[in-house]
């Protein structure tokens, strides 16, 4: 790809190598500091974000033109026999794999999560190469093997211990938390009386 594009063969990769980056940082930022009580809170909350890009990126594609001719040309059958059935395990699928990245995210540190997802990876690109003949070179299998060998020695440094101050902190937030609910009720009692 660099003989033909020159540099320009990077641009994606670098761009995804930013956004990734910062899309894990931010997700373990999330796990820490937002109390969304439940583990279906992320899931739902990453969800919704990739909603619009997904909606302008089909309309930029002409997908519903696309959809709705591809609906309409056939009136014998409008889905191929099976085709809803892959379409659920597909959304099962994906589900699962919202709720199980998120548990591993709130259990292990945004980089070793990133690198659990690399080897994920490499392995289904180890997986193309042992399936379908068009696949990288042998030096770019070569690099595989090494990236897979790196990760599988990889070992995640101890998490930081919080801090008294942090402690502190924690605990005024949860007293003035209280306080709160204690002035609520204290002005709900005053009002029925």
């Amino acid at each position: 790809s660099f003989q033909s594009q020159g540099i320009q063969a990077y641009t994606w990769p670098l761009l995804y190598l930013c956004v990734i980056s910062f899309e894990m940082a931010y997700g373990k930022n999330i796990v820490r500091s937002v109390d969304l009580k439940t583990r279906s809170g992320p899931v739902l909350y990453t969800n919704l974000l990739g909603w619009p890009p997904m909606l302008l990126f089909a309309k930029m594609n002409n997908e519903y033109e696309k959809f709705w001719e591809k609906m309409w040309e056939s009136d014998d059958q409008r889905f191929p026999t099976g085709s809803l059935a892959l379409l659920f395990l597909g959304c099962v699928v994906g589900t699962g794999i919202g709720y199980s990245s998120w548990w591993c995210r709130s259990k292990v540190s945004a980089t070793t999560f990133t690198l659990i997802g690399v080897m994920n990876k490499c392995i289904t690109i180890l997986a193309n190469v042992l399936v379908w003949d068009k696949h990288a070179s042998a030096t770019g299998i070569g690099f595989l093997f090494l990236c897979l060998g790196g990760g599988s020695i990889y070992q995640q440094a101890p998490m930081r211990e919080k801090t008294p101050e942090d402690k502190d902190e924690s605990i005024q937030n949860v007293t003035e938390e209280a306080d709160e609910e204690e002035v609520a009720l204290v002005d709900k009692d005053k009002r029925d009386n």
